[in-house]
């Protein structure tokens, strides 16, 4: 990733009034180890640490920033991101919910990562209606070796509103694409573990109250272990250079 230059910096952020002092200090040469960072400074820093991976540093930079200027779509996306990963699960879906029709020019497979955290915020909450619709997205811009994670949770989606048949159908197409695209030494727990459900489902009855236990038992719990999943693809995926290309700024109208 290239470094980000000085001047493109003042090109993200909103122009200030002379009164207010931005970019410009007051402070004399003999005490400028004292001059705190500029907003230009801190967002720079905050995309920084979004890069590498520390989205807790991250969100603090970017939720100042935001509380101040109303960042754009594309940074409140970010700063969505970063929730996530915090677990924060509503204000993920808040940030999402609001601006995800608004980030249809970015790139598709950028998009899924929005789409598929989002649907995923929505289902550790239990809404699973609201969960299905982003997981649905996510499907038609993830690449193929993502979609069996979609399928997956999308089987649960129905599985936890008692629609077995439609649960069934979703839970076998994610076995289908595990087998062809993630049949990996690390993904045989979790093609087991569908195997075991779509013999249950299988010709999908309504199942039994024990049944349906014993389904929801074999949920992965270690939430945290799905979430690290996307990190790699998040950092990858996320192009950074268009912003300098198109030069999004931070937007200032309410």
């Amino acid at each position: 990733m290239k470094a980000l230059p000085c001047y493109f910096l003042l090109l993200l952020l909103v122009a200030l009034p002379p009164r207010a002092g931005f970019l410009r200090s007051n402070v004399s040469p003999q005490h400028v180890e004292e001059e705190k960072p500029s907003d230009s400074e801190l967002f720079g820093k905050a995309i920084e640490y979004f890069q590498s991976g520390k989205f807790h540093e991250a969100l603090l930079l970017f939720d100042k920033l935001d509380s101040k200027y109303k960042l754009n779509p594309r940074f409140r996306a970010f700063l969505a991101v970063c929730h996530y990963y915090d677990w924060n699960d509503k204000e993920t879906n808040l940030l999402l919910d609001s601006i995800l029709p608004q980030l249809e020019p970015f790139a598709p497979h950028e998009r899924s990562i929005y789409y598929y955290i989002n649907a995923e915020s929505h289902f550790n909450l239990g809404e699973y209606q609201k969960a299905v619709q982003y997981y649905e997205q996510a499907l038609n811009v993830c690449y193929n070796n993502e979609k069996p994670d979609a399928l997956y949770r999308l089987g649960y989606c129905y599985l936890f509103n008692n629609d077995t048949t439609t649960a069934y159908e979703y839970f076998n197409s994610a076995l289908t694409y595990y087998r062809h695209f993630r049949n990996t030494d690390n993904d045989q727990p979790r093609i087991a573990q569908i195997e075991k459900i779509v013999h249950y489902l299988s010709p999908a009855p309504l199942l039994a109250e024990e049944e349906k236990a014993d389904l929801n038992s074999t949920l992965q719990t270690d939430q945290q272990m799905a979430r690290d999943t996307l990190r790699g693809r998040i950092i990858d995926d996320i192009d950074l250079s268009d912003i300098y290309e198109n030069q999004i700024i931070i937007s200032d109208e309410e």
